[in-house]
């Protein structure tokens, strides 16, 4: 009996946390977000669908052949996209990408990894470059890694030459 007369007076402060508990877990369900406070529960707060955000795009013209590429949005793409217009040579290596030096350093804030894949579109900061991948030859990317910051539309094979490429990479409006 001792113990149910601690409990009881604890009932009114935990039932306002049962109620929130239980409109989160709807919210969940549902995927719509209701307001907290009764009054409100007719306004709906719309869930934002990620497929129907706006994306960044680019453009890549090499020779008289052009390039659209996808971007993700990361603080380091942004930084990328601060430096368009750009022309450049970008030189070929290990006969799978091309890269090429920035005019400076941009931010790291992407997510970094050790893999690619044929398209990706990279920063690799100790360059400071910008690469393009164009053929995947099964070797990872040694330490720090890259920070991929988009992915090439079609087109790819313009790429897929000897030698260095001059590349203009321009902001899609």
């Amino acid at each position: 009996m001792t113990k149910a007369k601690t409990v009881l007076p604890l009932f009114p402060m935990l039932l306002p946390f049962a109620a929130a508990t239980t409109l989160f877990a709807y919210n969940a369900c549902t995927g719509t977000a209701h307001a907290a406070f009764p009054e409100n529960h007719s306004k709906e707060i719309p869930v934002v669908d990620v497929a129907q955000v706006d994306t960044m795009k680019i453009r890549l013209k090499v020779g008289d052949q052009a390039m659209t590429a996808t971007l993700i949005d990361s603080e380091t793409t942004r930084d990328f996209v601060s430096l368009l217009p750009l022309t450049f040579t970008m030189d070929d290596l290990f006969g799978r990408e091309k890269f090429a030096h920035l005019p400076r350093a941009i931010s790291e804030g992407g997510k970094r990894t050790r893999t690619y894949q044929v398209g990706d579109v990279i920063y690799w900061s100790p360059g400071p470059d910008v690469a393009i991948y164009y053929r995947h030859d099964g070797s990872s990317i040694p330490s720090p890694g890259i920070i991929v910051m988009g992915k090439i539309d079609s087109g790819i094979e313009a790429l897929n030459v000897p030698g260095s490429v001059k590349v203009t990479i321009e902001l899609v409006k």
